[in-house]
Order: C-alpha cells, then sequence, then structure tokens
C-alpha cells in the first residue's frame, strides 16, 4: 500500500538548496569544531567543591570539566560545560563521555559572539543504566566520584543493578540504581526473557509501570535484562488496561463482602496497583476521596484502626461482626428514658411494700418478709436511677 507524503515531508517550502561542494566542506569543518566527544574529569554537584564560585556558584550546579577523547593527558580545570537541557538533566559520572555543543551563552548580551561548550547526558558506551564510564586509558584514572570535593562522592558501582528487558514498541526511562518508568504494552514475546503482564489481552494493549529498586533476589550477572517483578520489587506503580498482573493483596478473604471483588490477579479489565512494603496517603490541608462505585474494601491480617475527631457512618444497613448480623441496636437515649420511667414504677411499688403490715392475731404489724425486701430494692433502685445516665456514650450517636 502506497504511503501519501503529509505534513514537512510533502513540503517544499523554505527547502534550503544543496550546498556546493566548498561550502560543504567549509561547514563540515565548522561543524567539527563546535560538536565534539569529551570525557568528564570532574563535575560540581555542590558548594564545596573547589570550582564552585568559578561556575557560577549554584547557577552552575551541573557544570563538568572535561577532556577531548581526541587528546592525551588530564584535563584542565579550565574549560567547564553546563547541561544543555535545564529541565531534564542527567548529570554525568566522572570518566564518562559526553557530547559537547559549542552554542551561545549567557553572555551574549554583551558581545554576540560569546559561545560555550553545553553538554548532553552521557553516551551509552556499555548500553548499562548503571554508569557507562570509559577512563583515558593513558591515564588509567578509575574513578567515578569527583576527585577534588569528597562530600559529593556519594556514587556506589553495584554490580547487581540491571537494565530493562525492552519489548517491541517500549519507551523505557532508567535509573542508575534500578528505578524504571516503562510505557510498554502486552507484548507475546518469545524470548526467553518474558514478561509476565501479557498472558492476557492482545500484543500492543498499553502499559505503564513505575518501579523503584532492584529485587533483594537478583544476581550480580549485572549486564543482563530482567522485567519487572510486582512481588519481588522494592516499590511499584501499575497501570494496566487488560492484563493480568500476579499480584496478591495481603487479605484477600473478602468475608464480610456480599459479593465478593475479583482479585487483583484475576482482574483483566483497567486497574491501578500500588505496592510497597508501607503506603502513606496524606491530604495535607484538605480532604482524601476514596470511592467506588460497586463498594470500598479495607481488609487486614491484624486490624483496622480509624482515629479521628468526628467519625460519621451514613448508611442505611450498617452490619457489625458479621455481614449476616441480625440484631438490632438500641437506641441510647429512648432506651435510658424507658428504663428510667420502669425504675421510677418499681421505686413506687417498693416504697409501697416496705410498709405493708400482717394482722396476726388481729393485730397489725410489718410483714417480716416483703417490708425488708422492698426496702432494699427501693434503696438500689435510687443508685441504679442516679447512675442510669452514665450507661450512655459520650462519643458514639446512633438514629
Amino acid at each position: 500500500m502506497a504511503v501519501q507524503k503529509t505534513g514537512i515531508s510533502n513540503s517544499t517550502r523554505g527547502v534550503s538548496p544543496v550546498p556546493n561542494s566548498s561550502n560543504l566542506s567549509s561547514q563540515l569543518t565548522n561543524l567539527k569544531s563546535q560538536i565534539v566527544a569529551a570525557r568528564v574529569t570532574d563535575i560540581v554537584l555542590d558548594e564545596n567543591h573547589p570550582q564552585y564560585n568559578k561556575v557560577g556558584e549554584w547557577s552552575g550546579i551541573g557544570a563538568i570539566f572535561y577532556e577531548f577523547v581526541n587528546q592525551s593527558g588530564g584535563g584542565s580545570l579550565g574549560n567547564y560545560a553546563l547541561p544543555y537541557d535545564s529541565q531534564q538533566k542527567t548529570y554525568p559520572l566522572v570518566n564518562e563521555i559526553v557530547l559537547l555543543f559549542l552554542l551561545p551563552n549567557r553572555y551574549q548580551g554583551t558581545n554576540t559572539s560569546n559561545q560555550s561548550y553545553f553538554y548532553l547526558k552521557p553516551l551509552g558506551i556499555w548500553n548499562h543504566p548503571h554508569h557507562d564510564a570509559y577512563p583515558n586509558p593513558t591515564t588509567n584514572r578509575k574513578e567515578l566520584n569527583s576527585p577534588t570535593n569528597p562530600s559529593q562522592n556519594t556514587f556506589v558501582e553495584k554490580s547487581n543493578i540491571h537494565p530493562l528487558m525492552p519489548f517491541m514498541g517500549d519507551s523505557l526511562l532508567e535509573g542508575r540504581y534500578g528505578q524504571s518508568l516503562r510505557f510498554g504494552s502486552t507484548a507475546k514475546s518469545n524470548s526467553i526473557l518474558k514478561n509476565n503482564w501479557s498472558t492476557s489481552g492482545n500484543n500492543g494493549d498499553p502499559i505503564i509501570i513505575l518501579k523503584n529498586g532492584q529485587p533483594t533476589t537478583t544476581s550480580d550477572e549485572g549486564w543482563i535484562p530482567i522485567t519487572e517483578n510486582i512481588k519481588n520489587d522494592l516499590s511499584s506503580l501499575y497501570l494496566t488496561s487488560y492484563q493480568k498482573i500476579p499480584f496478591s493483596i495481603a487479605n484477600e478473604n473478602f468475608y464480610s463482602a456480599n459479593i465478593p471483588p475479583t482479585t487483583p490477579s484475576q482482574y483483566i479489565s483497567p486497574q491501578i496497583i500500588l505496592n510497597s512494603d508501607r503506603i502513606v496517603l496524606n491530604a495535607k490541608s484538605d480532604s482524601v476521596l476514596i470511592s467506588g462505585q460497586t463498594s470500598v474494601y479495607i481488609s487486614s491480617n491484624k486490624s483496622i484502626n480509624l482515629e479521628a475527631e468526628q467519625l460519621y457512618i451514613d448508611s442505611t444497613d450498617i452490619r457489625l461482626g458479621s455481614k449476616i448480623a441480625d440484631q438490632a441496636v438500641l437506641k441510647g437515649d429512648d432506651t435510658v428514658e424507658l428504663l428510667k420511667r420502669l425504675i421510677t414504677e418499681v421505686t413506687n411499688l417498693s416504697t409501697a411494700l416496705k410498709t405493708i403490715q400482717i394482722w396476726p392475731g388481729g393485730i397489725p404489724s410489718p410483714d417480716p418478709t416483703i417490708g425488708p425486701v422492698a426496702k432494699i430494692a427501693e434503696s438500689n433502685l435510687e443508685l441504679i436511677i442516679q447512675q442510669i445516665d452514665s450507661i450512655k456514650s459520650n462519643f458514639v450517636k446512633t438514629s
């Protein structure tokens, strides 16, 4: 099928004529001096670097010192380059190789010919996200951290950092320590290194996977790619479309659910999975809103704790203890009022009974059986009526 040219590919407007050979040679010579490969010899990452003032203090953070890769000998601290992109930066390690571009600098306002070198992110010499250092063979200096500023020397080389296994059409962003972001899809690959999210759906179903860190079970063969594993990765976030993710939540009993939800590992519609050893949701100035069309299920293998100055539950069917609970909860205030009335009537009855008399031989005398019992009952009922209001909760209300 023929492909129709559209947009830029179909436009001839503004196309420059082909330069002649002499102009082309001159342009290539000029370009050679403007784009060069350089090896990083030092980098300024904090105020403790001895060249901090020279590079412009805080506005010079990320400045590198360098040597051209086609020149022998050490680099000079007299030359430095700044990051090309001030929004997205990958700061190089010492001995990594970068491309330098000779471009207008911050002093263009005073002299339009002012130019400086700016660098792109490190070249993928080893095609590995951990580092791509290639020391100068003539000097054999193998350090990866700054040789002049110990305060910023925090990079630790590790052998168990694995790159991600790519699949056709993926866009990958990988950090130096196993952090990664994959814009991928269902990919039913025949490689020995398969992913575990493509057992359902169709090739091309989109998925986004954000993970932090390498599993503790990874080998020291750091050159072998791996795929994400939600069970073993330190922390991860999955945004799926029609994939099955081999993942189980801590408690999948669902005893309280009338209709148990589909487990995450069996769900094949779009879902978001956030997994880590601990998860904190905090709204510092407003609210945390959790809402579900069917249900909101909160479970734990130990306890669920709710703490608030005010706690409100609005429902027409609240069951405590079991989803089949059928005993009604009493209304506290109404129950206390009924008990007060009952106690009052019994008290009146006790008062009347404590003076009852019998007539042995026609002579009136107190009943030795009923009277004492009625008097004790009257006394106890007075204590109960004094304490009856205290059985009501000060915090829990029902309607």
